[in-house]
């Protein structure tokens, strides 16, 4: 694609903006989950309902993350970035002033909707400006500070609770984002490229699918919806087949066909889809059991979460290796098997004991998590053509922010489900303990999506160069 890249060299500060993006995204992912139980308390909503929440945020994401590059090669990468930080700062503000949960719901849209491009733009801008021998230091350097939004989230969000208010989790991101529309104005290119054409059928079908299916199981948890529940899977399904005849006549659509004639992708997409499901309900469920099955204060609670995250961190320097000496197939079909009973496993421990005993488990939580998803993102796209890249790169992210958006809600089904049982009304424990045996038994079973690779898969992602 050609661009109109800026004729003066990037300045040495760019990446600083896209950790400062990326920083504030991952913060306020992981930042609400620990203030849900008090935000269910002010806004008189049950705990165990307010899944949508977090699920409207992530759906948004998912949706519009295929508009990222269209409204960049159209409107330019300052412009965009500016604009979806603006939208996310007024979601942010509209999330503390909701009196109530559909208000809320509709705050995060408006948040997700500036949010989807907050790390899309800033990383394209870096890959049109960076030559590719400086591309690699620039995105390290970038993705470094952000990584500790995850581990800061949990902790930040806990102590706001405890000794301000919940309203402070989205007030906390107006200086975050005024400093990078700040910086955005004075150093960010304003790259564009050729104005394609956007597939808005594609597009349209695929977003009606994705929301359908997301409402679909949804809708379940409410009383008396599960004739429209039903109506909502089959749209979603009915969706679903005409975006494929549709890619399959069109000259450019969003996600060509034959991106799945590629086996890695194909089966990398299935298994980051599937075994992501319990993972994404582990940090939505924990805070949850935490404060409302348990008592524990929310200051607590983030620190008992915290520990995912610093694992997550610490083990990326022996990821390569690892993966290196087993290979892709065994290391994934072995990881996603640990990791379900690891999330299974989190059904074992009460409110008495040792909390040193809760942490060392959530490391372990964490250190599977990270082998997991970076084995599974650097394989998934392994195999693709040039030509394919920057199409299955967006695919693979939207299907990610599904797997979070489906697996929340699978989370909150299966928990709502046992909690109204005889099983929750005896003992709310025992409900989320039932709950993290199924989903650790899905993300379990999902490890035969795995099978399918071959022991050779993704060699040449770890193996050395020849010697010259």
């Amino acid at each position: 694609m050609n661009t109109q890249a800026p004729a003066s060299p990037p300045s040495r500060w760019l990446p600083l903006l896209l950790a400062v993006a990326i920083f504030m995204q991952m913060l306020d992912t992981t930042i609400l989950n620990t203030a849900l139980p008090k935000m269910a308390a002010d806004l008189n909503e049950s705990p165990l309902n307010m899944q949508s929440a977090v699920i409207a945020y992530a759906l948004t994401l998912a949706l519009l993350i295929p508009l990222s590059g269209y409204l960049v090669d159209r409107f330019g990468t300052k412009k965009v970035f500016i604009a979806s930080m603006a939208l996310f700062m007024l979601g942010s503000a509209m999330c503390a002033a909701a009196p109530n949960l559909p208000m809320l719901i509709v705050a995060r849209v408006v948040q997700g909707i500036g949010g989807s491009m907050l790390v899309p733009v800033p990383r394209l801008t870096l890959l049109r400006v960076y030559d590719k021998s400086q591309l690699l230091n620039a995105i390290n350097y970038a993705v470094m500070p952000a990584l500790l939004g995850p581990i800061l989230g949990p902790l930040v969000g806990g102590y706001l609770v405890d000794y301000a208010s919940w309203h402070w989790i989205f007030l906390l991101n107006l200086p975050i984002g005024a400093l990078g529309m700040f910086m955005a104005l004075k150093i960010m290119p304003d790259v564009k490229g050729e104005k394609n054409q956007l597939d808005l059928v594609g597009f349209v079908l695929f977003a009606a699918g994705a929301t359908a299916l997301s409402l679909s199981v949804e809708m379940v948890t409410h009383p008396g919806a599960a004739i429209f529940s039903l109506l909502l899977a089959a749209g979603s399904g009915a969706a679903a087949w005409l975006y494929w005849k549709h890619a399959d006549r069109d000259d450019a659509p969003l996600y060509a066909r034959n991106l799945f004639q590629v086996r890695t992708y194909r089966l990398g997409l299935a298994g980051n889809l599937f075994s992501r499901l319990g993972m994404s309900s582990v940090p939505f469920l924990l805070p949850l059991l935490f404060q409302v099955a348990f008592g524990f204060s929310a200051s607590l609670s983030g620190w008992l979460i915290a520990p995912i995250a610093l694992a997550s961190l610490l083990t990326k320097p022996v990821i390569k290796p690892i993966i290196a000496h087993f290979g892709y197939r065994r290391v994934l079909v072995a990881n996603t098997r640990i990791l379900g009973i690891l999330i299974m496993c989190l059904a074992i421990p009460s409110a008495d004991t040792p909390l040193w005993l809760w942490m060392i488990l959530l490391l372990f939580i964490g250190t599977s998590n990270s082998l997991q998803f970076s084995a599974m993102n650097t394989l998934t796209i392994a195999d693709l053509r040039p030509y394919q890249t920057g199409s299955g790169n967006s695919l693979m992210a939207v299907n990610q922010q599904l797997a979070i958006s489906f697996g929340i809600a699978l989370g909150a089904l299966i928990l709502n489900f046992l909690s109204k049982s005889s099983i929750g009304t005896a003992n709310l424990h025992s409900a989320f303990r039932y709950t993290f045996i199924y989903i650790g038994a899905v993300t379990f079973i999902s490890g035969w999506i795995f099978t399918g690779l071959h022991g050779s898969d993704g060699e040449n992602l770890v193996k050395k160069p020849p010697k010259t």
